[in-house]
């Protein structure tokens, strides 16, 4: 099944996924592989529990399978990435009736459920990036002796030192695959929202409400990092990009999109500030997405009373 607007969006992740293999090695192209082959299995044979012989697997599913890849960590066994992806797409897509029909993001809920599962592959095994040049252009991956690496927020948590921002504006940092570099994600925002594949209501308003918040909580005395180390660290940036502004899990109203980016600001922030998870967009998204429907109804019902 074609779709334009999701090839868009696997074009804007290929800048991404280079500097992922410059960083950490060519066992993300291995990696992909695996996940983007479960992934289509699992939804061919979901589909064809739904449609029988005429059973498709849509381009969406591609999107979902390297979104999910480029949120783990590089050093991801291939069996954990494997069920992460099974469990996403078919219990928050094909048991739900299949493509346009999921209320939560399929890659999200595929993360959440090892995140969960398997906490110590997600959380404690990171590998230190490759700099100086060729990088992992000649490596499959970092080996096993930089596996204890820490990521920035886990890094200034544990009361080290803050990564300087031209780093993490440019990706040189430990982290998953996908999330390290801002300024490539922030052109691959422009990219989707100029070709009309993402909504600027969403990412803009999710970001002014991580800020707002962040800001608020920083200069009140609160224990948290300063608001703009807070924005480029972390998967926030990536999540808000490309996971908030999927079409089928977020609302369509414009006022609800805006709600809705601002809902999952606000509860990013929380969840990092004052619970133990270090990186609170996943659940955030999570949280929203199953928002989305009620928001979209409220908005409808109030233009149409204050049309009557």
């Amino acid at each position: 099944m074609k779709q334009k607007i999701m090839r868009r969006v696997l074009l804007s992740l290929i800048p991404i996924m280079l500097l992922a293999v410059y960083l950490f090695g060519w066992r993300l192209l291995v990696l992909l592989a695996v996940v983007t082959a479960t992934g289509i299995l699992v939804e061919y044979g979901g589909s064809r529990l739904l449609s029988g012989k005429d059973a498709k697997v849509s381009e969406s599913c591609l999107v979902s399978c390297f979104l999910f890849t480029l949120t783990l960590p590089p050093a991801t066994p291939y069996w954990v990435a494997m069920l992460g992806i099974a469990f996403g797409i078919f219990f928050s897509k094909s048991v739900f009736g299949g493509f346009g029909k999921n209320i939560f993001n399929p890659a999200l809920v595929g993360r959440c459920f090892i995140y969960v599962s398997f906490p110590a592959y997600l959380t404690v095994r990171w590998s230190q990036p490759f700099t100086a040049f060729p990088g992992g252009l000649l490596r499959y991956d970092g080996g096993p002796d930089v596996l204890a690496s820490a990521t920035p927020m886990l890094q200034l948590r544990g009361g080290g030192a803050m990564t300087g921002y031209l780093d993490l504006l440019l990706g040189l940092i430990p982290g998953s695959l996908g999330e390290t570099s801002a300024v490539l994600i922030l052109a691959a925002a422009v990219y989707l929202i100029v070709t009309r594949t993402a909504s600027w209501k969403i990412i803009v308003s999710c970001v002014a409400g991580f800020l707002l918040l962040s800001t608020g909580l920083y200069l009140g005395g609160v224990s948290v990092p300063d608001p703009l180390f807070a924005l480029l660290s972390g998967g926030f940036l990536f999540a808000a990009v490309f996971m908030a502004t999927d079409p089928v899990s977020a609302p369509t109203a414009d006022v609800a999109k805006i709600i809705y980016g601002g809902l999952i600001g606000i509860l990013a922030v929380l969840i990092r500030s004052f619970s133990l998870f270090t990186e609170g967009i996943m659940f955030a998204i999570l949280i929203a997405n199953a928002f989305a429907p009620l928001l979209d109804r409220q908005v409808r019902l109030l233009v149409r009373k204050k049309a009557a």
